[in-house]
């Protein structure tokens, strides 16, 4: 009996040694078929449809700002609470961006990329037809939710695509996209809200969702490592306290100043919730990220140039999505211009863009990165001093230049920068490094915009102060004026309402040249801002360095010390 037993024994031993022999050649096969597969299709008619989509998605970030007046009479409501249309879109999309790499495999990337295609598109259509506040915000955040799929997929996709020597060009088309969009969203917005109607602003989205619907399915080739995989789970834990602490420090950021920030109890605890919440998904995810079972691989973080590169993008995207917003602002509100005037005024900035992704192509290739993410800063930078020496007696062509020269130096910092942080990654992990990174940006975006705000209201409250002092019937000069300006309206009032007139004039001059300096202050200070990356752009690695990143090899080490674990395991269980 024990001579059978030990026979059985033998032979299922030795089938189990085969099937496992079986199983590793069978790994062994997929892992070199990933390895060696290639693009077969031309990358360039590729990247039509992805450029259509990463338009749509970056043009609905801003597209909405010039409009927001027209939406609250519609809907009547105040302006402040039309901001919620605009937050509302990008929470949505923050909260998505991170599940990417989740949805990518459950799916499979090409599937999840062409359904987040389709949910824009119906919620543009929604948006359009809404009819109350309710319906909007639902299809606002319907919107972002399908719009949040589209970045970090587009990205990923673009990296393996392109051969190393095309990327950079690659990249210049597609920061093209995502820069210049944002930029001009307020002057479309503007043309279509005060020409048409604020609806249109969605509708336009339909036949661009259309197109890039049939064209992805028709040129968008899928990897063998891109494709549905089974056995995912859902980090149902780290989604709950990522969308806790996004959707709590987005009231944080939005109602923050109008409520004197922490000087609001319920500031103090709302901002408390939400940077609990941060730290509790920042722990889920590490602990998740040694099983490979978390929402998004903070490990990734540990490579040298995507943590220096994803920073250096986090400031970049500060300054950008917040100076669109607050230049406008102060046009229509200082200057008296329409909306679509003040969307008009960035349109220098997109020929800056243009002409900035002709040079990155041209010089990346011959110079290297590095001293095109430098010329960028630093161009970067004296548009943020250009634009701090304006004042209430320009027109709109002095607005121009200082515009033309940031999106000159915005297109040269921010395209090489994005390409170098994800260049010594493997294939693999683009779409997680995707995801991790439009999750900061998106983050610091909203976090600059607020911080602009706040700055322009406190600057301008300190040299209220400062200049008042100065209408005082001791300063000869203010006498003066006040006697002239009496002596206009006199004729119209008695002298004691003349008087009256006479100094509220004066007062709301004093307020708009307070407001002014805040806004210039703002501005130089956004100088100060890109300053401060400069010296982290020196630490980045290029060329052939690339390829002995530690930080690589260490990935492709615990990658394979995890499959023989797994098989010792596998063996172990048979046996």
């Amino acid at each position: 009996m024990m001579l059978a037993n030990s026979k059985i024994m033998w032979f299922n031993l030795r089938v189990d040694i085969s099937t496992c022999g079986k199983r590793k050649h069978s790994m062994g096969q997929e892992a070199v078929a990933a390895e060696e597969w290639k693009f077969k299709l031309n990358p360039w008619v590729t990247m039509i449809p992805l450029m259509i989509s990463i338009f749509m998605f970056a043009l609905d970030e801003t597209i909405s700002n010039v409009a927001l007046p027209y939406m609250a009479g519609t809907f009547s409501i105040s302006h402040n609470e039309s901001t919620w249309i605009i937050t509302s879109y990008l929470v949505a999309s923050g909260v998505v961006i991170p599940t990417v790499d989740f949805f990518s495999k459950l799916m499979g990337r090409k599937q999840y990329f062409m359904m987040s295609i389709v949910i824009f598109t119906i919620a543009s259509v929604l948006c359009g037809i809404s009819n109350s506040m309710a319906m909007i915000l639902f299809a606002r955040i319907l919107q972002g939710a399908g719009g949040g799929g589209i970045l970090p997929v587009v990205q990923a996709i673009i990296f393996e695509i392109f051969p190393k020597e095309k990327l950079p060009a690659a990249m210049a088309v597609f920061g093209l996209g995502v820069i210049v969009a944002p930029i001009m969203g307020p002057a479309l917005g503007g043309w279509i809200t005060e020409n048409w109607s604020w609806p249109f602003i969605y509708f336009i989205n339909i036949p661009f969702g259309i197109v890039a619907f049939f064209l992805t399915h028709k040129y968008v080739e899928e990897p063998p490592y891109s494709r549905k995989q089974k056995n995912v789970t859902m980090d149902m834990s780290g989604f709950f306290f990522l969308a806790l602490w996004l959707l709590t420090l987005q009231v944080v950021l939005d109602k923050g100043n109008d409520a004197d920030w922490f000087g609001a109890p319920w500031i103090c605890k709302l901002f408390t919730v939400s940077m609990i919440s941060f730290l509790i998904f920042v722990f889920i995810q590490v602990k998740k990220g040694k099983t490979k079972t978390g929402l998004i691989d903070l490990s990734i973080l540990k490579n040298h140039n995507f943590l220096i590169g994803t920073m250096g993008q986090m400031v970049l995207m500060a300054v950008m999505m917040s100076s669109a917003s607050i230049l406008p602002s102060m046009l229509q509100s200082l200057l008296g211009y329409t909306a679509f005037l003040s969307g008009i005024s960035m349109v220098p900035r997109g020929a800056g863009c243009l002409l900035a992704s002709i040079l990155c192509g041209v010089f990346v290739s011959k110079i290297g990165i590095r001293p095109v993410v430098i010329a960028g800063l630093i161009t970067l930078a004296i548009s943020g001093l250009m634009l701090g020496e304006i004042n209430t007696n320009i027109s709109l062509a002095d607005i121009a230049f200082p515009n033309f020269v940031f999106g000159l130096g915005m297109i040269l910092a921010m395209v090489p920068l994005s390409n170098i942080s994800c260049a010594t990654l493997p294939k693999e992990a683009q779409t997680n490094a995707a995801g991790v990174q439009n999750l900061l940006k998106n983050t610091s975006a909203a976090i600059g915009t607020s911080i602009a705000t706040t700055m322009i209201t406190r600057f301008s409250q300190a040299h209220q102060y400062t200049m008042i002092k100065f209408l005082t019937d001791t300063n000869h000069v203010f006498s003066e004026r006040v006697q002239a300006m009496m002596g206009s309206f006199s004729s119209l009032v008695d002298p004691q309402t003349a008087m009256y007139m006479a100094q509220a004039q004066i007062h709301n001059i004093l307020r708009q040249q307070a407001t002014l300096w805040g806004y210039v202050e703002t501005f130089r200070y956004y100088a100060v801002a890109v300053v401060f990356i400069l010296p982290f752009v020196l630490f980045l690695y290029e060329g052939d360095k690339e390829k002995k990143y530690e930080a690589e090899e260490a990935l492709e080490e615990k990658l394979e010390h995890e499959k023989e674990a797994h098989m010792e395991e596998e063996k172990k269980k048979n046996i």
